[in-house]
């Protein structure tokens, strides 16, 4: 997860590539409910920035470099693609085409998710740098900034960039990785 940015643009190809892989992650029955809002240059971060990170509260912020990323993508989760691709025949016998609150887990959401982290995997694989962040108290906000209708929700926001060569990793960065045997329970939960 970078953090830092060095202030050197991204070819919109590399950005497409990207979204491109991203698009084919896992899709419960093939929805395709994940898309993406990039914002490009430094114009279009602004107005995300703006919009959630106010001014006066920057000098305390402690990722200062964070807004030096030329790109910022906004991957979307829309509900409705699920409840519809879930009302077809195909589907129908599952009842969760009725409506969203008759899914015991929100697919769209998961999807979203795996899309996410192929595209963070993509990136780092072409050399860029990228920081998965909530968007949280700011949704609403976000949202009407860059219409984005009711029923598609942002996940989170991502950075993408060039690494600055400088980069001060975060203090969750070294809680030690659960170990292997933690993780693993061969034929059920034992412990």
């Amino acid at each position: 997860m970078v953090r830092n940015y060095a202030q050197r643009a991204v070819e919109p190809e590399l950005i497409d590539g990207l979204i491109d892989l991203a698009r084919r992650a896992p899709s419960a029955g093939n929805s395709q409910g994940a898309s993406f809002v990039v914002l490009e240059g430094p114009d279009q971060t602004a107005r995300y920035w703006m919009t959630t990170l106010a001014p006066e509260r920057r000098e305390a912020f402690p990722w200062p470099g964070l807004l030096h990323a030329p790109v910022l993508v906004l991957p979307l989760a829309d509900e409705r693609a699920y409840v519809a691709r879930y009302g077809e025949p195909d589907k129908a016998r599952s009842g969760l085409g009725v409506d969203a609150a008759a899914w015991p887990i929100p697919y769209w959401q998961i999807d979203c998710a795996m899309a996410t982290m192929t595209l963070l995997h993509a990136a780092v694989d072409v050399g860029l740098g990228a920081l998965f962040f909530g968007v949280f108290e700011h949704e609403a906000a976000v949202c009407a900034e860059f219409g984005i209708p009711a029923g598609v929700r942002p996940i989170g926001a991502i950075t993408v960039g060039w690494p600055a060569d400088e980069q001060r990793p975060s203090k969750s960065a070294g809680r030690p990785r659960r170990e292997l045997a933690d993780v693993i329970h061969r034929g059920g939960w034992h412990g």
